[in-house]
């Protein structure tokens, strides 16, 4: 029997006039529903927060949400039928579905394109300032900066090079923190950029990281270098004095590191041991909330994004900004769709016209990488109900309130120096869009999601607004706020009064959810490559290589068939450690995969047999363009996971990405790799950190005690999977022992992986001794993983040394060997890197950290090489940078990628 239900009970109509409702639970097909005097039935089953019509839609007649249209029929809908495109359906076919789809779509995304009637433009007046005073209790910094919400010491690396040091420096003083109660952390500020020669995003950058600088909320903070980056202190000190940023009313410090990594962490450690007395004497004062300044952000959203907690945000903002503080949106491509509602009320036509600029050429930049800023939603967001970019920023937008005045219109970090409602261009990138608001002086961040996003900055508090109680009561140990409770019948009124005495406690110091739980992430707005679409064809057409070995010149005299090593065999698997991993599948569940990795190691779990559990938090997976660059990082991570040295794998997603776990199993699926040992886990549908760290710790636990005795076994030069890079100038002598390393390795069976931006490749040693052309084109691509030994070449389309080293392990190599020209580097995660250098060829004095440096007589090098590769592969030997931490990881977006 067919379930009947008032409309009430199971949807809503976002405004009156929309000619399509939101299901507000699964509505199997065959569902009756009561509706202003008629009765509708629903033709196929209707996901949660997806729509269905309430009228005849005639073909070419838009589809009307918040009364705003978000496409336009291809054929006659009438009331009760699943209102679809080709995107749900799409999205859909990759899920684990236990019903059926409509065949085709009944609707087009295709609008009119938004046209601004300059003619007839009318300057909105402000909404009337409150005359009494609210005050909440805050750091008073100098009047340039303002007033604080928290009081933190950051650790800032200026380029992605620094950004280990900064995560190792802060890990060493947290436990001073118990001694000085009114410093809110000790935080490191690591990002991606800055490490490339063509940096298109420079001045965004630095005007970045000039904002975080002077942000009200930093008590002190140590800016870090190693002086010969793209990048440098002096270029930010040089920027910061040029622009009149107040950088001499912080406490700080501009540091460029030298010698050893452990003398630097110590150098560090003691500058800020000096400062921790001179923060901590820093008090909270009763100050207006006239200095509060809030960024507005959604991510995992949903159809009722736009329903309960966007409206809630606005309803705040609005509230804040007639006391005289400010409020920012962003998120330039989320706004798509949504031009008439965000123009309804502006301050001036050149606020406008400002607006329309930063939109427009958002959507040149992404045309210039084959990508369109209308394919922002990500999977999960189209899951949840948002079809289309329309439909997914005509509900962003509502975290202006519609009788709230746009007031400014700003680039992507941009200072705001005055109260009101700001818009600040940035991608939808959710963590990219934040970085830039925390830039321009935001004191709090108000974060809202339908999934569940559990984002967080690391000096900025974060209060999440969830939209559904069912999805609140979930996830309630990681939310703030339950918008829900307004589509239960609370008042926006009641709702928003309550939120707001939220605000004043939360800045006042009481901790957010998210500060509690100790995670953080940051990511400021990516470089692009292309500055036009002059290499577009090109680019979208690349040469693909074959995947097959290079023939190299063959050395016969090289064998040696003396060198043994000890591997372990596990069933079919032959490799020289094995490492439990998880593999966040977006950047926002990196941070908890980190946290469960540490917890399983602090146990002991699976060991002796599991040396030990690695997480690989990345920056990807959400937020970014599709085609090329989604392709490279799906190929990516399917190398990590069959890399050999893997013996459990789990894949942990967010919820809400693009490359959501369903994604990446169908994937897998269609290469053919095989996935019923692979585990997999949702920081959001498994009900949140705690739980779903209980799911993972559980599931790692049944995987060790069901996988019985790992064997040794001894194998010779032909086991040997070798990377090999350089950074810097390399000498004759150098070059010509590691061709004499290629012809071994290679001769007897075993693997060589270069990549394609190493100086090896150039010198005169390979390319007379092991290439047999002069035009040898890469044999794999990007993270692929080999899948038959030989010499490789492998692509690279940055010269970004973590992003080289990600690809390069990925490719199923066990052991890297750098050849340092000028400085030890970051290692990989759990590929051991050894970084050597001869003593003519090392440029820099100090050889601390270099894993072997040689000398005296050259023929003898490849010997101690293979000798130091044995140490490593048997245990007795940990390369020293990644005994100190100096570890990171980071996936090239290739040459098309661009933030979304």
């Amino acid at each position: 029997m067919n379930e009947i239900y008032q409309f009430d009970e199971i949807a809503r109509l976002p405004l009156p006039g929309d000619n399509c409702a939101v299901a507000t639970r699964n509505l199997d097909a065959g569902t009756v529903i009561h509706y202003e005097g008629e009765t509708i039935i629903i033709d196929y089953t209707v996901l949660e927060g997806h729509r269905f019509a309430v009228k005849t839609i005639d073909p070419g007649v838009e589809l009307l949400s918040w009364e705003m249209p978000f496409g336009v029929a291809l054929q006659v809908i009438q009331p009760g039928q699943y209102v679809i495109n080709e995107a749900v359906l799409d999205a859909l076919s990759g899920r684990q579905l236990k019903f059926s789809l409509p065949v085709r779509p009944n609707f087009t995304d295709k609008i009119p394109p938004y046209v601004f009637a300059e003619a007839n433009f009318k300057p909105a007046p402000a909404s009337p300032a409150y005359s009494d005073i609210r005050t909440f209790m805050g750091y008073r910094r100098s009047e340039p900066r303002g007033v604080g919400t928290r009081n933190h010491i950051v650790l800032l690396g200026t380029t992605s090079r620094t950004g280990s040091y900064s995560k190792q420096l802060a890990a060493r003083l947290q436990g001073e923190l118990k001694n000085y109660p009114h410093i809110d952390g000790i935080v490191p500020v690591a990002h991606t950029e800055g490490s490339t020669d063509k940096l298109n995003n420079l001045d965004l950058l630095l005007r970045t990281l000039a904002g975080f600088i002077v942000n009200p909320n930093v008590g002190a903070v140590l800016v870090v270098d190693y002086d010969n980056e793209p990048v440098t202190n002096k270029m930010v000190e040089a920027y910061i004095r040029e622009h009149s940023y107040p950088i001499d009313d912080v406490l700080h410090k501009f540091v460029s590191l030298q010698g050893g990594f452990e003398q630097n962490l110590a150098q560090g450690e003691a500058i800020i041991r000096e400062w921790l007395p001179t923060v901590n004497a820093m008090q909270r004062t009763e100050e207006s909330i006239s200095h509060l300044k809030i960024g507005l952000q959604c991510g995992g959203s949903d159809a009722f994004s736009g329903i309960s907690a966007n409206p809630l945000l606005g309803w705040i903002s609005e509230e804040l900004v007639r006391y005289g503080g400010a409020a920012s949106i962003a998120e330039t491509d989320e706004l798509i769709g949504a031009e008439p509602y965000v123009l309804s009320k502006v301050r001036d036509l050149e606020t406008a016209n400002k607006f329309l600029e930063l939109v427009n050429r958002f959507k040149e930049r992404t045309s210039w990488h084959g990508a369109s800023a209308e394919g922002n939603p990500s999977g999960g967001n189209i899951f949840r109900g948002l079809y289309n970019i329309y439909l997914k920023s005509i509900g962003a937008a509502r975290k202006k309130d519609p009788i709230t005045r746009l007031d400014y219109a700003t680039e992507y970090g941009e200072l705001m120096k005055d109260g009101g409602y700001y818009f600040m261009d940035s991608p939808g990138n959710d963590l990219e869009s934040i970085a830039g608001q925390v830039a321009a002086g935001c004191n709090m961040i108000f974060f809202t999601t339908g999934n569940g996003s559990i984002t967080n900055f690391p000096y900025v508090p974060t209060v999440k607004v969830v939209t559904t109680s069912r999805r609140f009561q979930l996830l309630t140990n990681d939310m703030d706020v339950n918008a829900g409770k307004f589509l239960e019948g609370v008042s926006m009124d009641e709702l928003g009064k309550e939120v707001f005495e939220l605000t004043i406690q939360t800045a006042s110091g009481q901790r957010s959810v998210g500060e509690k739980a100790g995670h953080s992430q940051v990511q400021i707005w990516r470089n692009w490559q292309q500055n036009d679409a002059s290499q577009l064809e090109l680019l979208l057409h690349p040469y693909k290589p074959t995947g097959e070995p290079i023939e190299i010149i063959e050395d016969t005299d090289a064998l040696d068939s003396s060198f043994q090593f000890s591997f372990t065999r596990h069933q079919n698997r032959q490799a020289s450690d094995n490492i439990g991993l998880i593999l966040p599948t977006s950047l926002c569940a990196g941070q908890v995969a980190n946290m469960i990795t540490q917890k399983l190691n602090k146990q002991g779990v699976g060991q002796p047999d599991v040396s030990r559990f690695v997480a690989l938090a990345h920056t990807e997976g959400c937020g970014n363009s599709g085609g090329q660059a989604e392709k490279l990082y799906a190929r990516t991570m399917i190398g990590y996971i069959t890399h050999p040295m893997v013996k459990h794998c789990l894949l942990l997603e967010h919820g809400c990405e693009k490359t959501h776990n369903d994604y990446m199993h169908h994937l897998m699926e269609e290469m053919g790799v095989e996935t019923s040992s692979l585990g997999f886990a949702s920081i959001q549908l498994d009900g949140g950190i705690t739980k779903v760290t209980e799911k993972v710790e559980a599931w790692f636990a049944d995987q060790v005690a069901a996988a019985g005795v790992t064997e040794k076994e001894t194998v010779g030069l032909a086991g040997l999977r070798i990377g090999l890079l350089s950074d810097g100038s390399i000498s004759d002598d150098e070059g010509e022992q590691l061709v004499k390393l290629t012809q071994m390795v290679v001769g007897a069976g075993g693997l060589v992986v270069i990549p394609e931006n190493s100086g090896l490749l150039s010198t005169a040693s390979y390319s007379q001794n092991i290439l047999t052309s002069s035009n040898v084109q890469p044999s794999i691509a990007y993270g692929e993983h080999v899948r038959r030994n030989g010499f490789h070449i492998m692509e690279t389309p940055t010269e970004h040394w973590v992003e080289t080293v990600t690809g390069l392990a990925a490719t199923g190599v066990e052991i890297i060997i750098a050849l340092v020209g000028n400085r030890p580097m970051q290692t990989h995660p759990f590929v051991p890197m050894l970084q050597i250098a001869s003593e003519t060829g090392m440029q820099q004095n100090d050889d601390n950290d270099l894993d072997l440096l040689l000398s005296g007589e050259p023929n003898a090098w490849t010997n101690s090489i293979l000798e130091r590769v044995k140490q490593v592969i048997e245990h007795t030997y940990t390369p020293r940078l990644y005994q100190q931490g100096n570890i990171d990881f980071q996936l090239t977006r290739g040459f098309l990628g661009v933030s979304l």
